[in-house]
């Protein structure tokens, strides 16, 4: 039977599923029970139409994400105080952390989200105030948002895919996610006889993504 590890790039997860799943996407219950939905469905032979029960050997789920931000800073445009602990996403992913937690066969690897309390501006807002098209006293508060890097993430990525490999604990990688950051830990696995599967929930990847994959599966239903 076919041992699978399941990775989920969370920020990459989190954004697309609020654009297929625009219902329930601030339940976090639900939306802790749909990932672990879709993950299953990886495990479902989509060569055999009559299957329907979950088959093969679930190794883990792996969810990588960060803390959400938790201090006090004030908005350069309206000069008010945002307390980041008390605002609604920051709700959302604690109680969504909680709700992975309670689930089979998943680990958690957070890191952390660094910022410097640097506030940036669009890029088209960007160019329209050095062409002088606009001027400072017309941007809005939804066109300056804070600098936020993700810290850890992408290398815990990395490390796991390469001691899953390494020591043989998988015949299959699904990575779950849209970005290229994973293709030398994915060369890696595939020189171990690692079968590497991207699930990319149907956005489009860079046609060069394809030579580092073994497989392109989405399981969730393709949008219109």
């Amino acid at each position: 039977m076919i041992k699978t590890a399941i990775l989920v790039d969370g920020a990459f997860f989190l954004k697309r599923y609020r654009t297929l799943y625009k219902k329930s996407n601030r339940n976090p219950e639900k939306v802790a029970n749909n990932l672990y939905t879709i993950c299953h469905k990886h495990l479902i032979d989509k060569s055999n139409p009559d299957q329907t029960e979950f088959q093969g050997d679930l190794y883990r789920i792996f969810y990588y994400d960060c803390h959400p931000l938790d201090f006090k800073i004030h908005h350069p445009i309206t000069k008010q105080l945002i307390d980041f602990s008390k605002t609604d996403e920051f709700h959302f992913r604690k109680n969504f952390f909680e709700q992975l937690k309670k689930k089979r066969k998943v680990a958690l690897r957070l890191g952390s989200l660094a910022t410097y309390k640097k506030w940036k501006i669009s890029s088209d807002n960007l160019k329209a105030l050095l062409k002088k098209d606009i001027s400072v006293e017309n941007l809005t508060e939804k066109q300056v948002s804070l600098d936020v890097i993700q810290k850890g993430t992408d290398i815990k990525i990395g490390v796991d895919i390469a001691s899953l490999a390494l020591k043989k604990q998988v015949d299959r990688i699904i990575l779950i996610s849209g970005d290229s950051d994973f293709v030398p830990a994915a060369k890696l696995a595939r020189r171990e006889g690692i079968d590497f599967i991207l699930d990319p929930l149907w956005q489009q990847i860079s046609p060069s993504l394809h030579e580092h994959i073994d497989g392109l599966r989405s399981v969730v239903k393709k949008p219109n």
